[in-house]
């Protein structure tokens, strides 16, 4: 059993797993919960866009299926009660003594060729320290890159190539996708994807790539023909309500 259990049953429907409907109702302000990921985004040496995007899609990650997010641990309840509703995420910048005061909350920090991100335990929206509410969410915007080919036995996070977003927005998405990703895989995948630290690779889609690889009507076949999954995002920010902004395919 896996506290991303939840989110298969919602997002595979087809699988055909007891849950709750995906359509899932909206909490009260006070009870709303999100896990907040940490941008390290120093002034005088910023990362490039793609290796924060692929620390921050590892990161979130890896909290959930850390060993204590397991049943009995210390992250379990708060890590399960927030996969059992809407999966938010809140991005923030940080640089300096901020980021450093930042690796004292519970959670895992994630590095990729320079880039650095920290996702934390998520929680009450209401109760975030201010240590970390007061880290800014606007401005987080990086110049895109040319990171070249993705590697092919990376697992794939694909942006929607027809949908504009903030670094700190695809960030949220990219871990949305590793998460749904990683509910559908089998306990010897998630084992072997845990070795490498849950390494991914990050793209923008070419036009022609996403038309071939979106599930379209038929997620149960895109899964199984093409193990591919797509993120749709719930439109609380940046893009409408239903969006696809990424696909993850597992390779």
């Amino acid at each position: 059993m896996s506290v991303l259990d939840p989110l298969a049953a919602r997002y595979a429907a087809w699988l055909g797993l007891p849950a709750a409907e995906t359509a899932l109702p909206e909490a009260s302000p006070e009870e709303v919960r999100a896990m907040p990921m940490i941008l390290r985004l120093e002034r005088a040496e910023p990362p490039s866009r793609t290796p924060l995007l692929e620390a921050a899609a590892s990161a979130a990650l890896a909290v959930c299926l850390d060993e204590r997010a397991r049943p009995g641990g210390e992250w379990h309840e708060p890590v399960h009660d927030w996969v059992s509703g809407h999966i938010r995420k809140v991005a923030r910048r940080a640089r300096g003594a901020h980021w450093i005061a930042a690796q004292d909350f519970p959670g895992i920090t994630v590095a990729v060729d320079g880039a650095e991100v920290r996702a934390l335990v998520p929680g009450r929206v209401v109760d975030v320290p201010k240590e970390i509410s007061r880290l800014q969410i606007s401005g987080s915007e990086l110049p895109p890159d040319e990171p070249g080919l993705a590697p092919d036995d990376l697992p794939l996070l694909l942006l929607n190539p027809e949908v504009a977003m903030t670094v700190g927005k695809a960030a949220a998405q990219v871990g949305h996708g590793t998460m749904i990703l990683a509910s559908l895989l089998g306990d010897d995948e998630l084992a072997a994807w845990g070795e490498r630290g849950y390494a991914c690779a990050v793209r923008t889609a070419t036009v022609a790539q996403w038309k071939q690889l979106h599930p379209g009507d038929d997620p149960a076949g895109a899964w199984h023909e093409r193990r591919v999954v797509a993120v749709r995002d719930a439109g609380f920010t940046e893009v409408d309500p239903g969006t696809v902004t990424v696909l993850a395919q597992w390779r």
